[in-house]
């Protein structure tokens, strides 16, 4: 490990130990108030206006409002990752979880078949797999690994913690890919977080501009013919959220396995545009998700 990479380690397990010393709401609260502070001065804040106006532009009087309250909501992710066990034991107050759809989760889990969720950084995106590993079900994951080895094994013991144990995660790459693949082959339920640009993508409507989105989800769903489930978080309060899972789309079947997957992509997105556009001050405006 070099020099950087314990220096950025250690930062980062010192803040989380600040915030692990705090209740789950306390350590949501701060969080949130430091990256509400902080955030509008960051360099990345200029990609945050910029989506804004591109993706939001009938709303031009609230960008400054969302922009601020969407680095909000990115430093209640970070106050609240070591809380997350107690988010996902649900309460009558406090921090917790609630579920909708919980029958669709079950009819596309049940058995030995692959399924596929798919999902976008909106709320508290961490939850996500970890809730469907305590319910049960055999699901792993696709993800960006952090430049830092180190932090990436805080991030995964954090993760793992949440689900009460170890499961499957894929890095985004050929090998992920092929490891994926043979996961899903197996009868495993694969998850994609599917909003942020992918360059070998393809380009895909997303608020009415084109995007370059990964297909993978599409592809796997069409190859295996398997349930495309969107599910997404919404918050309902510091520590506190609502798991929505949705029927399953509609798998297109024209012959063109190009043009299917293209179609099924776009349907994904408009998924995802939709959810956005009903909380704004909830997903993750930083990336850079159009070109230019």
């Amino acid at each position: 490990m070099s020099f950087n990479d314990r220096a950025e380690t250690l930062l980062v397990r010192a803040i989380l130990g600040m915030f692990g010393a705090l209740s789950p709401e306390a350590a949501s609260n701060l969080g949130g108030a430091i990256m509400r502070r902080v955030g509008p001065w960051m360099p990345s804040h200029r990609t945050v206006m910029n989506n804004l106006q591109r993706a939001l532009p009938e709303r031009a009087a609230e960008h400054r409002r969302i922009g601020r309250e969407a680095w909000e909501n990115l430093g209640r992710v970070l106050g609240e990752l070591v809380h997350l066990p107690a988010i996902l034991q649900a309460t009558a107050s406090g921090a917790g979880l609630e579920m909708v759809g919980r029958e669709l989760l079950a009819a596309a889990t049940e058995g030995s078949a692959p399924a596929i969720f798919f999902s976008a950084h909106i709320a508290n995106w961490e939850i996500l797999i970890p809730q469907g590993v305590r319910m049960g079900v055999n699901i792993g994951g696709i993800y960006r690994a952090p430049q830092r080895p180190g932090v990436n094994g805080l991030l995964t013991r954090l993760r793992h913690r949440a689900a009460g144990r170890a499961f499957p995660l894929f890095p985004k790459g050929a090998k992920g890919g092929r490891d994926a693949f043979g996961f899903l082959r197996a009868g495993g339920k694969l998850a994609f977080l599917m909003d942020q640009k992918l360059n070998e993508g393809i380009a895909a409507p997303f608020f009415g501009h084109s995007a370059m989105t990964a297909p993978a989800a599409a592809k796997f769903a069409l190859h295996f013919g398997c349930p495309l489930v969107p599910v997404h978080t919404e918050r309902l309060g510091p520590a506190r959220y609502r798991l929505v899972v949705q029927p399953a789309l509609k798998l297109p079947a024209t012959g063109n396995a190009d043009e299917d997957a293209l179609v099924l992509t776009t349907r994904i997105n408009q998924v995802i545009e939709d959810w956005v556009r009903a909380r704004p001050e909830e997903w993750l405006w930083m990336h850079r998700r159009w070109p230019g």
